[in-house]
């Protein structure tokens, strides 16, 4: 009990000296994985106005406001997410698992004949600790995002996929670039040094 309260009160003074969550919250973000996904786009120039995007994974939905905001009414921005997420102005929610084939048809039923220009996924299981059942965990929830984007995406569309470093990603990143363009290795600034995440940006889907 001793040693949870301790983790507790380690998380709570991260929390407070976080410039990140000071932002957030000044800026009216629901998470402060929203300067992630900004720090990526300005990189890359993935959203225009007008822009179509899939969010998979977007509760509590601080990628879904980065990307309307970005795509503008023009544009259209849909998410999905297992769990419940308060609406967002110009975002289409979808409450039920990516991996759910109904699910799917709702999400093709959203785009229409239209297809996406973006899908981005900050996807991440729960981690039980045993890293052989982390990883295994991750990396079909991985392969899913991929399935998903190769059937949404519009011909040269992009996807940006939230991965950690575990001994197979280098081979789900492999397989990444007979579907893409080009694969580029994202850490953002506002990622933790001591998270294992990265993000992968791949474009030119199809060409």
């Amino acid at each position: 009990m001793a040693s949870r309260r301790s983790t507790s009160k380690q998380w709570l003074r991260r929390q407070t000296a976080d410039p990140y969550v000071k932002q957030r919250d000044r800026d009216g973000y629901r998470s402060r994985a929203a300067f992630k996904l900004k720090e990526i786009l300005k990189r890359d120039r993935l959203i225009r106005n007008g822009s179509f995007v899939l969010d998979l994974g977007a509760s509590p939905g601080g990628w879904s406001q980065v990307a309307a905001a970005m795509a503008g009414p023009q544009g259209k921005v849909v998410a999905v997410d297992l769990l419940p997420m308060e609406p967002i102005n110009g975002v289409h929610f979808i409450n039920g698992d990516c991996r759910d084939p109904d699910t799917f048809d709702k999400i093709s039923a959203e785009f229409g004949e239209r297809r996406a220009d973006l899908v981005i996924s900050d996807i991440a299981p729960n981690i039980t600790g045993i890293r052989d059942v982390d990883e295994a965990n991750f990396l079909e929830l991985a392969d899913f995002v991929s399935d998903i984007s190769n059937r949404m995406l519009a011909a040269d569309g992009t996807m940006v996929i939230k991965l950690f470093q575990f001994p197979g990603t280098d081979s789900y990143i492999a397989e990444l670039k007979k579907s893409y363009a080009s694969i580029s290795r994202r850490k953002p600034e506002s990622s933790r040094r001591e998270s294992r995440e990265l993000y992968v940006v791949a474009k030119g889907f199809g060409i």
